[in-house]
């Protein structure tokens, strides 16, 4: 495979789609043309993140042990330089379709964009990444929760209501339960380098407990949804695939062996918003 497919990390990728495809869904008339820059906005973030990660990572040092799949940096696939390029070609790619929907929009949408963009490089870059004291799952709910999806929303209506918002917490709980188990394979090389993710401050049990109550709430939140549509209940086509992952992390699987565990709820989450989007479309 193209070593930039893989330094774009695209199992991730679903955690992009999800909230544009849901945000979108829910609009009552939609401008295709904003749901098409919404999609590439989140999108180019998201692997703009994946190579910042990979650059951070690799120049600190922190991927030279890892367990999970390559990294361009520290596997010698690509030079620092051309990781942190690539990451800023990403960057620029999002906010220049950014740019435009604000310039159709709002201009609020530039100052949401910008902060999107710091906290997607503060994640592991600068001196003081906030992804190695953590608060990555915190930031990957609000903005690739919270901030996608309403905002996906929003740039088809120009309006924020309730619903928007308890339909944008499955997306944002099945995106941190993603990079929970990503940390959660990587906890003990983490703890050896000093990166204290939030797997490792929790502990393994704690951080296991976390990922399950995460499923859950998701799962919940998604049937609640039938008081905005009664369609929503279709979400629950999505529990033998919950409670198969569940079962897995509660036998305590771990190493490499999280890793199919990591797509199958990237692939969860897609799932769910497809079902979700089916149900909400006008």
């Amino acid at each position: 495979m193209n070593k930039w497919l893989i330094g774009a990390r695209i199992k991730t990728l679903p955690a992009a789609i999800s909230p544009v495809l849901i945000g979108t869904s829910y609009a009552e008339q939609i401008t295709w043309i904003n749901a098409a820059l919404a999609l590439i906005v989140a999108l180019f973030l998201q692997i703009a993140v994946n190579y910042a990660n990979d650059y951070s990572d690799g120049i600190k040092g922190t991927d030279q042990n890892r367990i999970g799949p390559i990294r361009l940096v520290a596997s010698g696939l690509a030079s620092a330089v051309a990781v942190r390029n690539a990451a800023y070609i990403s960057f620029l790619i999002a906010a220049i379709a950014g740019s435009i929907l604000s310039f159709n929009i709002s201009m609020w949408l530039f100052i949401i964009g910008g902060i999107s963009i710091l906290a997607a490089w503060a994640y592991t870059g600068g001196k003081k990444p906030y992804g190695y004291i953590g608060f990555g799952e915190l930031s990957v709910f609000v903005f690739f929760g919270l901030v996608a999806t309403i905002g996906s929303y929003y740039i088809q209506s120009e309006e924020l209501n309730w619903q928007i918002f308890l339909l944008s917490i499955p997306v944002g709980c099945l995106s941190c339960a993603v990079l929970v188990i990503n940390n959660l394979r990587d906890l003990s090389n983490d703890k050896l380098v000093g990166k204290r993710t939030l797997a490792v401050l929790l502990g393994d049990k704690k951080t296991r407990n976390f990922y399950i109550v995460l499923l859950v709430i998701s799962q919940l939140v998604s049937i609640s949804a039938a008081v905005i549509d009664i369609k929503m209940l279709f979400t629950l086509i999505c529990i033998p695939m919950a409670v198969n992952v569940i079962k897995k992390i509660a036998t305590g699987v771990e190493g490499i062996e999280l890793i199919p565990i990591l797509g199958k709820t990237a692939r969860l989450q897609l799932l769910l918003a497809v079902i979700t989007a089916a149900a909400l479309f006008n």
